[in-house]
């Protein structure tokens, strides 16, 4: 009996990390507003990859690219960012999250405008919404600030995703 209640001790030990730990990968479409009110409307792709080490706390590495062609030139945006993912898990389908990330975009213009790469962050959030066991639909909304020296860009991001969790 003693050995019995030491393995399912030691089982249950063993298997609440595997059950903590888990990765979800997310591609879908999103609409970027570059700039503020003069700014220029850009739709493209993003996706993330999230691992999470606990229930609670997710690592994000979070891409996009959304271009546009206002007056037959080309601009496209290129977002690189990572960081932290709060999680609130909720015994329901609807599970919540916000995050914080920082990294790159690049910026590129049609017709010899050239190209830039700079310091960019993102605070946002959204919400997973459980469709199948493993799969959800996620509605996002970003503030994603772009630095360059001396000034700044003000973006929105709206997405919607579908999310595959391993």
């Amino acid at each position: 009996m003693k050995r019995l209640l030491l393995v399912a001790l030691a089982l249950s030990i063993f298997a609440l990390p595997s059950h903590a730990q888990s990765v979800d990968a997310s591609i879908g479409y999103s609409y970027f507003r570059l700039g503020g009110s003069g700014g220029l409307n850009q739709n493209g792709i993003s996706g993330s990859l999230a691992y999470k080490p606990i229930p609670y706390l997710g690592i994000v590495g979070d891409f996009g690219g959304y271009h546009a062609s206002p007056g037959g030139v080309s601009f496209n945006t290129y977002t690189f960012l990572f960081g932290p993912r709060l999680i609130v898990h909720k015994p329901s389908n609807l599970t919540p999250f916000v995050q914080f990330l920082g990294g790159a975009d690049h910026l590129t213009a049609g017709y010899g405008g050239g190209s830039t790469t700079n310091f960019a962050y993102s605070i946002g959030g959204g919400v997973d919404i459980g469709v199948l066991p493993h799969l959800a639909l996620r509605p996002q909304l970003d503030y994603v600030g772009m630095r360059t020296p001396g000034s700044a860009t003000n973006c929105t991001r709206v997405s919607i995703s579908a999310v595959v969790r391993f």
